[in-house]
């Protein structure tokens, strides 16, 4: 099990939710070498794992929108495995569905989607799928509140998330 600090724990908390969340996401972090693999992701368990997916769905999509997301190699983490259900498990069920929104997207573009691109290519990919930018403003309007339900869950049940440490 992942250990988190208590004192530190005690700091992000003071901090607010954001930097709460990121107590333990730098324990991950840490703990995976500072990627995560097909042989680091055995040292994480399902909670741990679906926290962290949210931390890059947040980093990605804040910085560039799901099609940065996808790009940069997050579209099969994000919709190939079951973060969505994990997010609804958690209590951000309008995220949730969401993220199945943008699933779907995925789904049916795959291909041209994760395709190599010249810089150029790659720009043009924001306007030949706008579709995104209905989710987008979705997420960033509810966020905040994401955000806040998952520092919650996670403090109702920081065992599942880590081993809390002197």
């Amino acid at each position: 099990m992942i250990q988190i600090k208590d004192e530190a724990l005690r700091k992000g908390a003071e901090e607010g939710m954001d930097e709460f969340l990121q107590v333990f996401i730098d324990a991950y972090e840490e703990a995976i070498g500072g990627e995560l693999t097909a042989e680091t992701m055995p040292m994480l368990n399902g909670y741990q794992i679906s926290l962290l997916a949210y931390h890059y769905f947040r980093r990605e999509v804040n910085e560039g929108g799901f099609v940065q997301l996808i790009y940069n190699g997050y579209g099969n983490f994000i919709f190939e495995n079951p973060f969505a259900k994990a997010m609804r498990l958690m209590g951000a069920r309008e995220f949730s569905k969401l993220v199945y929104s943008a699933r779907k997207v995925y789904e049916e573009n795959k291909k041209e989607l994760t395709r190599e691109k010249t810089d150029e290519e790659f720009m043009a990919t924001y306007e030949k799928f706008e579709t995104f930018d209905k989710l987008e403003e979705e997420f960033m309007e509810m966020e905040e509140y994401v955000t806040a339900t998952l520092a919650s869950y996670v403090d109702e049940h920081i065992e599942d998330f880590g081993e809390v440490v002197e």
